[in-house]
């Protein structure tokens, strides 16, 4: 029986979303000439309310203003380790450390399953100790270099689902033979919550608190 515990990242293991926080710190680091385009995000932010954008386009939106159309790989993946150093520890809940500490002394494999950018969870998931990355991926052009467009799904919602029983088929894991524990802040991961063997509502807030009572999940109180 293959024991795995998956955790969701942002407010579930760290203090608050990392997205906004990545792409301010790339700013800061490696583009300041594009922090000029800072207000065209509120307008994408507004098409996002008003339902004239997905959730993922707002993403590869934000990511074409502040980030580029196109970035070298090798500048990203090095500015990335530099904010998983600011991440962690520093805004991560102590408890959600020593939590994936206990679940790695029990012999289970730790992963994290997220909606953020798998290209700046990696170095942020070596650093708690988490052995695999269920992302938000990116597309690649032929130099290698990290595309504005989310290549498969945005791992949110029922795509995490879908994302993780894919993992599981690529690597032979035979879902009867394994126990899952899955731990997240959130309502949108409902489909995960209700497929794992345990589930952990953790930092939740209305309506998270009202469905994990309905639905026998165990609570948390992390922050």
């Amino acid at each position: 029986m293959q024991r795995i515990s998956i955790f969701d990242m942002d407010r579930t293991i760290t203090r608050g979303g990392t997205y906004s926080q990545w792409l301010m710190h790339w700013i800061r680091n490696r583009a300041p000439h594009r922090a000029v385009l800072l207000p065209a995000t509120g307008v994408a932010g507004l098409a996002y309310l008003s339902r004239a954008v997905g959730r993922a386009r707002l993403k590869e939106l934000n990511q074409a203003l502040l980030m580029g159309r196109r970035v070298d790989a090798a500048r990203a993946e090095e500015e990335a380790e530099r904010f998983a150093e600011i991440i962690v520890p520093e805004h991560c809940f102590p408890a959600a450390i020593e939590r994936i500490k206990a679940e790695r002394a029990e012999g289970r494999r730790v992963m994290l399953a997220t909606a953020s950018y798998a290209f700046y969870v990696r170095p942020i998931a070596r650093r708690l100790r988490a052995e695999d990355v269920i992302a938000t991926e990116v597309e690649r052009d032929e130099a290698g270099r990290l595309l504005a467009k989310i290549d498969g799904e945005n791992c949110y919602g029922p795509a995490k689902l879908r994302k993780i029983e894919a993992y599981f088929e690529e690597r032979g894991i035979d879902r009867d033979e394994a126990h899952v524990r899955f731990f997240t802040d959130h309502e949108s991961d409902a489909p995960v919550l209700d497929w794992a063997d345990e589930a952990f509502a953790v930092n939740g807030k209305s309506p998270m608190k009202s469905l994990s009572s309905d639905r026998g999940w165990t609570q948390l109180d992390w922050a």
